[in-house]
């Protein structure tokens, strides 16, 4: 059940298959006799330096996953140098984030829900516990179809039923943590239902526009950036309203299926608003030589979730950041192997997606 609701996608699938799938067609073209005895990692990011490439993006319900939940992704974070992101639906506060990683660069993600006066207060609570950056995601004006939770009937938190009660035979420890650790509940959100349709329709507001994001610049004074772009003329109208950030995403392919697959929009994204705008990309990201295709197609960054969500299942705060170091390898190695001195000498010339 919990693993169904990391790993799965919206209806068939497709998009988030096809997003991985794209990683899969890209073709590296290497330089050789060059010095590659040093490759560095780091990039500058919306103002500040950041030791490599990558993002930890807004997840749900991350203490489902393991008991320390949103603490223990934030910790790892802050150890690796990399940003870490909270999610309107998380389970954990944004003060007790950043007491657990107060060293680290924590960001705040929100959906404007319906209650408006709900998102400010949100906004207020990221603001007071220092975090700076607010990333604005736009994919959910209704919740996707994600068929694996609805044949499992997943509630927040899960519910101990005949299915649920078989599984929990196979993951007693999983079950014993659950049971023995805080309630499982929205942090952000006072009051919100457990079933899945009810927190959906208090969440999402089928209703914003970009003229949302006028009262959303004035109550918040840090960077924003907007989560879920897949068309180029959306991407022109954030970069024209002003916004610090657009990331290309299909929403890990939780939202519409067979929607536009992320890596490969990238290169028009970057070509439209570049240089006006910072571009990340999410989605599809698994392994350190991802990070390096998609910054040589022009991204600043890129967001992952189900890569360090499957670290923190296997072995919590430990687990995110073995996912961290691994990326971390794969991207230096990769770096060395197309004869490129570091992430910055990464161009569109050392990569292509085959058809």
């Amino acid at each position: 059940m919990v693993f169904d609701y990391v790993d799965g996608a919206a209806e068939g699938e497709w998009s988030m298959a096809r997003a991985v799938e794209a990683f899969d067609r890209v073709e590296f073209s290497p330089r050789v006799l060059r010095d590659v005895a040093d490759a560095p990692t780091s990039v500058e990011i919306l103002g500040r330096r950041i030791e490599m490439p990558v993002v930890l993006g807004p997840t749900g319900f991350t203490r489902m996953m393991h008991r320390e939940g949103e603490r223990a992704v934030a910790r790892a974070a802050a150890d690796s140098g990399v940003p870490y992101t909270l999610s309107t639906m998380g389970t954990t506060t944004a003060r007790d984030v950043a007491a657990a990683a107060p060293g680290g660069w924590n960001w705040f993600q929100l959906y404007v829900v319906r209650d408006r006066a709900r998102s400010l207060e949100m906004l207020s609570l990221a603001a007071g516990a220092g975090m700076d950056v607010l990333v604005v995601t736009v994919d959910v004006p209704v919740a996707g179809a994600r068929l694996r939770d609805v044949r499992h009937g997943l509630t927040i938190p899960p519910s101990l039923r005949w299915r649920s009660a078989l599984q929990a035979l196979r993951h007693p420890a999983w079950w014993f943590d659950f049971l023995t650790s805080e309630p499982l509940r929205f942090a952000t959100v006072d009051g919100a239902p457990g079933d899945l349709a009810g927190i959906t329709n208090m969440m999402f507001d089928p209703s914003v526009t970009v003229a949302d994001l006028e009262w959303i610049r004035s109550a918040w004074q840090g960077k924003l950036l907007v989560k879920g772009v897949q068309r180029v003329d959306d991407a022109k109208e954030l970069a024209a309203v002003g916004v610090d950030g657009i990331v290309v995403s299909n929403h890990g392919g939780r939202q519409l299926d067979r929607s536009p697959t992320p890596l490969e929009l990238l290169p028009s994204v970057v070509d439209a608003v570049g240089d006006r705008t910072e571009v990340f990309l999410d989605g599809g990201v698994r392994s350190g030589a991802d990070v390096a295709a998609a910054v040589a197609l022009g991204a600043r960054a890129c967001f992952v979730g189900r890569a360090y969500l499957y670290g923190l299942m296997a072995g919590g705060e430990p687990g995110v950041r073995r996912v961290l170091d691994l990326m971390r390898a794969e991207l230096v190695r990769t770096l060395q192997l197309l004869g490129v001195g570091g992430v910055g000498g990464l161009s569109r010339d050392a990569v292509r997606i085959r058809m």
